[in-house]
């Protein structure tokens, strides 16, 4: 799934679940992988007392043997939330912070080690936002409404959207996960959706 440098991302109708499900397709319309939310019985009983539960989503690779894991977004904590994207062997890869005094909101990213390399600036809530490194000049990836493809029409729904890789950093899988996940993240951990503040102040 990491070898492509355009995902296309739609959420799958909930119907009787309340857990955030998606559909991760290439640019040709194929589906490539999953992105599951799962939030564990206790967290559930917990939050409904401290607010927005420890939860996470699991990237998973569509193939023809099955399903494996590729990467996971997790939010824990519940007074001091950290959202952070860890490999399939469980090791840390990124961290996302929100911005702390900035008034059109964004955020942070900063690796394993805790330094910082990227940066995460547009209209979140609108799902129309680009990746920059520290320089804030030299663009990373980008995640959009806006489609020129072959499968526009799905893009009439409000919840389908795009994420592409710049060039630079297409064989960089560790950047994919990081703006992947932060796609998904964004849009049901640190949104309106899952809390305006669900990755740490920075």
């Amino acid at each position: 799934m990491l070898e492509k440098n355009t995902f296309v991302v739609k959420e799958k109708a909930k119907m009787f679940s309340s857990r955030n499900s998606y559909e991760i397709l290439d640019e040709e319309g194929k589906v490539i992988g999953t992105a599951e939310q799962a939030t564990s019985g206790l967290a559930k009983l917990l939050g409904m007392v401290l607010g927005d539960p420890p939860t996470q989503i699991d990237f998973r690779e569509k193939t023809e043997s099955g399903e494996p894991l590729v990467f996971t977004v997790r939010r824990a904590g519940y007074l001091f939330k950290k959202v952070q994207v860890v490999d399939a062997q469980g090791a840390v890869v990124g961290t996302y912070k929100a911005k702390r005094f900035s008034l059109s909101g964004g955020f942070h990213v900063y690796d394993k080690d805790g330094k910082h390399v990227a940066e995460i600036r547009g209209q979140l809530l609108k799902s129309d936002y680009t990746f920059f490194q520290p320089d804030g000049k030299t663009e990373m990836g980008k995640v959009s409404k806006k489609w020129a493809g072959a499968m526009k029409e799905l893009f009439t729904s409000a919840d389908t959207y795009a994420v592409q890789i710049a060039p630079a950093f297409a064989d960089q899988p560790t950047v994919k996960m990081l703006i992947l996940g932060a796609a998904v993240a964004i849009d049901c951990l640190m949104s309106t959706r899952g809390g305006a503040h669900g990755g740490e102040s920075d």
